[in-house]
């Protein structure tokens, strides 16, 4: 027999996310043009690069979006655990995005060292540049705290890439600079190399985070320590012992899943109500959990099982 509660999600937390993904589509979007507008008037491959990476932004942005209006359904016939694990995906996808853009990025700068095009009017670029990564700087503070906020994925994603298009913003804007100074027009695509090196290794890291996520990786060891500190404070309402005990994420939102042995003699009725008041203490110590418990006797020992003289104890080193 099993009980489920779980605790809800802030009721306005979907609202906040779709909220900073549509900041996220109109910043992007502005600054594709005016970066687009700068590349093509001074000739600069970084510029242009620059440009490249706000599309793929954009792109990620708009999957952003509709991956926390998607993730906030509840859930359905189809999808009985809810849609969180979009946002997981989202931000994987936003990590292959990432990836696909350096390629492009690296493709143009070697082209450019090669000896194809050169740079000028850079005046106009270096404002555009700096322009670009004030405004980036801005708003993926403001993706990320809300991210952190509503535990969002996809908004920690979307912040990573604009995080990333600043400081290769500031990488550009430096190149930019010595071209100026110095006249080597080589610096500008060796720069867009350097900043397509940065992009790669943060498009790895988001894809792999949320790889972790999408093969269902059990919640970090201190969450599931306040899981286990919880159970065993249930040791003087008649949990003797527990196993099986599972957990994962999708989203923003936690899965736990558990079996928890009760002292011979305990009704029914008593372990019920004692299983839905551990699940409540497991919830408060867990943001956004689901808990689901499978209540069992004190005598009920699957083969191989050994527990041991403590029962409590034995749980804990499952």
């Amino acid at each position: 027999m099993a009980a489920t509660v779980g605790r809800a999600e802030r009721s306005d937390a979907p609202e906040t996310k779709q909220r900073a993904a549509l900041l996220s589509v109109v910043s992007n979007s502005a600054l594709i043009l005016l970066k687009l507008f700068a590349g093509i008037l001074t000739g600069s491959v970084a510029i242009l690069t620059e440009a490249v990476h706000s599309s793929v932004d954009l792109i990620a942005s708009l999957v952003a979006f509709v991956s926390v209006r998607k993730a906030g359904e509840p859930a359905d016939d189809s999808h009985r655990y809810g849609h969180e694990k979009i946002e997981n995906l989202s931000a994987a996808i936003e990590g292959i995005l990432i990836l696909l853009g350096s390629a492009v990025i690296v493709f143009e700068a070697v082209r450019r060292l090669l000896g194809h095009g050169q740079v000028h009017a850079i005046g106009f670029g270096i404002a555009v540049v700096a322009i670009s990564m004030v405004v980036n700087l801005i708003v993926s503070a403001i993706i990320a705290r809300k991210g952190r906020e509503t535990e969002s994925p996809a908004l920690e994603g979307d912040a990573a890439h604009l995080r990333t298009d600043a400081w290769t913003s500031a990488g550009v804007l430096v190149g930019l600079v010595l071209v100026q100074i110095t006249g080597a027009q080589w610096l500008d695509p060796a720069v867009a190399l350097i900043v397509a090196g940065a992009i790669v290794f943060e498009g790895a890291s988001l894809v792999g985070r949320a790889s972790q996520v999408l093969v269902d990786q059990a919640l970090p060891e201190d969450e599931v320590a306040a899981i286990r500190d919880a159970i065993e404070a249930f040791g003087p309402r008649g949990v003797v012992g527990y196993h099986e005990l599972r957990t994962r994420r999708a989203g923003s939102r936690r899965y736990v899943d558990l079996h928890v042995q009760f002292r011979s003699g305990t009704s029914l009725e008593d372990a019920h109500r004692t299983a839905h008041e551990l699940q409540d203490l497991i919830a408060s110590r867990l943001r956004s959990a689901d808990v689901l418990i499978h209540l069992e006797p004190e005598d009920r020992v699957r083969p191989g099982e050994v527990l041991g003289p403590s029962p409590i104890a034995a749980g804990r080193r499952r």
